[in-house]
């Protein structure tokens, strides 16, 4: 199972890596990964744990207050 979050669907994203010297400006690959974290969720009337990523854990724990 590929790390995404349960909510968004957020996963990985592909970028690079700036070179800051140098005359030929080599860009090195780098993957982006979703901060993820456990969260306990309500589905079915039933709490299942799943990776959330921080953005939809936030507005979830907003709109219990």
């Amino acid at each position: 199972m590929a790390r995404s979050c349960a909510i968004c669907g957020k996963v990985s994203m592909g970028g690079f890596n700036p070179q800051s010297s140098g005359m030929n400006r080599v860009r090195a690959h780098r993957r982006m990964q979703p901060n993820l974290q456990p969260l306990a969720i309500t589905q079915k009337g039933a709490p299942v744990k799943s990776l959330v990523c921080t953005r939809c854990r936030r507005t979830m724990l907003k709109s219990t207050k």
